[in-house]
């Protein structure tokens, strides 16, 4: 980079540094401030945050790299979680049953669900210990995305027997773990806000650059890694590449690392069931945070709603890049590595000036993701086992303390497995395929079935992680969905053990739970309480959340994929997902969001 690219970079720095610690006076007021904001920040705010969170570097490194090497139809291999398919049951129903039940963490979340007895501790201490794991895990991830992208631009070098990538991921992460520390999530979603406006320049100029000047040549070679570290080149055509129709089969080599995919169809359909169950189960760290933080129902919907419009961005950006890629490639040869093709369409294809802009966007993108789960899995060490069980009377002065160790220490583990780990998928894929499943089933069946008890949840999600930990110990490498049948079978059983283990939860406790969420699902003995007027309202709403639930779905992956469509000049494509798009948009209109300020009041 020139020195105006650096001095960019710099400025920038140093901009989010101190937006971040003019909020930290407001946010040291205590947790509820530190962690939630004091549930009084606008949904547009929340909703722009929730963006900049999800758009990070090594999510846009891999992204990239199954659309440069599979073209468009890469796109269906991210339903595991990069297209961030769960946004859509957010929107509907989990973002404001959430909301409802009023508290801080996922954890705390236990004890309103299954109440303050033993069996609620034992979920609520079980929920957080797991829930911090995984955030180290993510932070892990992060920081392999970022120490490569950033690696690549500033030249920092490699010293103390460590590598350039761990030093540059360190450098980014204790720049954003300054404010983060300092402000919790008022300084989160306020420098969100701001690194999303540089992130949204970034994503317009690429798009325009790549669809006036690019154009794909109608042969040409795309590379695939190799499981033993190297890369092999394949050829493609255009019209392969450009079509966002998946093929139900592959042809990879065997030796391919992307092997795993090349039954094309049984993967989508894997991915499809896995984000449907944790999409009707709900999420966890930073991304439920932004719901537990909302004003109201309707404001849950809006900022999730606005959340994923604004994501719809996202992928036009990665067609972009990966195109952009390709034609590179055809002039200066192939670039081998697909998860080095975001660093160096950038570090080549971008001018003098807008290269710093670009390189500063991106370094948004990945300290606005790190920052949220960095406060969000904090929380969870403060407010369910600090304050739950080790130190009850501790003061705001202690928590607030505490809030920040807990920040510090999970870097320092998520930064430590760094050097473990080096290949961005490898850990992606077992976040997603493996870690994350141990948690599936309990947290889906604790909405959905009223006998299930926190033992139940307990012992389901440590069977779960247990067996994910095991499998990736002892039988790396395998598909991601015998990964996922792993995790996820040793949970179910576990789930059941633990459940009928132990009596349900209170009556008193399923009640409250029950008239204040209103889930669907098996709540027959909890719903004989109720009066049949309330039962009705309560029964209209859920059926109006399922029916919508099926338009939100395929309306955000057809939203996603039309704009793809567009910056690689797929007509034929674009204008069919169009009319998808409009048609399923007006369904939604009609089904959820005129119905957005309707509540169920029941005393």
């Amino acid at each position: 980079m020139a020195l105006i690219d650096y001095l960019i970079v710099v400025v920038y720095l140093t901009s989010m540094v101190f937006v971040g610690l003019y909020f930290s006076k407001k946010a040291s007021q205590g947790i509820n401030s530190y962690f939630l904001g004091e549930r009084g920040m606008p949904w547009w705010a929340l909703g722009a945050s929730g963006m900049a969170s999800n758009l990070d570097i090594s999510g846009t490194m891999i992204n990239t790299a199954f659309v440069f090497a599979l073209g468009l139809s890469g796109f269906f291999i991210e339903i595991r979680g990069g297209v961030t398919l769960i946004m859509a049951f957010l929107m509907i129903f989990q973002g404001k049953w959430n909301r409802r039940a009023l508290v801080m963490t996922l954890a705390e979340w236990m004890s309103f669900r299954f109440g303050k007895d033993r069996q609620g501790d034992v979920a609520r201490l079980v929920a957080a210990v797991s829930v911090i794991i995984v955030t180290i895990a993510m932070i892990t991830y992060f920081a392999i995305g970022a120490g490569k992208f950033v690696g690549e631009f500033l030249g920092i070098p490699s010293f103390w027997g460590l590598s350039s990538e761990f030093w540059a991921a360190t450098l980014m992460i204790v720049l954003a773990m300054i404010y983060t520390v300092a402000s919790g999530l008022y300084g989160v979603v306020w420098t969100d806000v701001f690194q999303g406006v540089l992130i949204f320049f970034t994503i317009i100029y690429i798009c325009v650059l790549a669809f006036t000047q690019f154009n794909l040549p109608e042969v040409f070679n795309v590379s695939v890694p190799l499981k033993d570290g190297g890369f092999l080149t394949l050829p493609t055509t255009k019209e392969a590449w450009t079509s966002v129709i998946p093929h139900w089969k592959l042809n990879l080599p065997p030796e391919s690392a992307y092997s795993i995919y090349n039954l094309f169809g049984i993967a989508i359909l894997f991915y499809l069931l896995k984000v449907t169950l944790e999409g009707s189960g709900g999420t966890s760290q930073y991304m439920i945070q932004r719901f537990f933080a909302s004003r109201s129902d309707r404001e849950a919907g809006l900022l999730s709603l606005f959340w994923t419009f604004l994501l719809g961005f996202r992928w036009p950006f990665i067609a972009a890049i990966a195109m952009m890629g390709v034609v590179f490639g055809t002039q200066q040869g192939v670039i081998a590595d697909p998860e080095k093709v975001l660093p160096v369409v950038v570090n080549q294809l971008v001018p003098i000036g807008l290269k710093g802009l670009m390189v500063a966007g991106l370094m948004a993108a990945a300290m606005s993701t790190f920052d949220s789960t960095v406060n969000a899995g904090a929380a969870y060490w403060v407010k369910d086992i600090y304050q739950a069980y080790i130190n009850p009377k501790a003061t705001e002065k202690t928590l607030m303390l505490h809030s920040r160790l807990a920040s510090v220490g999970i870097v320092v583990l998520g930064l430590g497995f760094m050097l473990i780990i080096k290949n961005i998928n490898e850990i992606w894929g077992w976040i997603t395929s493996s870690l994350g499943a141990g948690m599936l089933i309990p947290t889906l069946a604790r909405w959905y079935w009223w006998r299930m008890n926190g033992y139940g949840f307990a012992v389901g999600t440590i069977a779960g992680m247990v067996a994910a930990i095991i499998q990736k110990t002892f039988i790396p490498g395998v598909p991601e969905y015998v990964s996922f049948t792993i995790a996820t079978l040793a949970s179910l059983v576990g789930l059941i053990v633990g459940t009928y283990s132990g009596p349900p939860a209170k009556e008193e406790v399923l009640f409250e739970f029950y008239k204040r969420t209103r889930p669907f699902g098996f709540w027959g003995p909890v719903r004989k309480k109720l009066g049949p007027e309330v039962l009705a309202q309560i029964d209209k709403e859920n059926r109006r959340d399922i029916l919508s639930t099926f338009f939100a779905v395929p309306w955000q992956i057809v939203l996603f994929l039309t704009g793809m469509t567009l910056i690689v000049r797929r007509w034929d494509e674009f204008w069919i997902l169009s009319f998808v798009l409009m048609g399923l948009s007006i369904a939604l209109y009609f089904s959820w969001f005129r119905h957005l300020s309707t509540e169920v009041k029941v005393d």
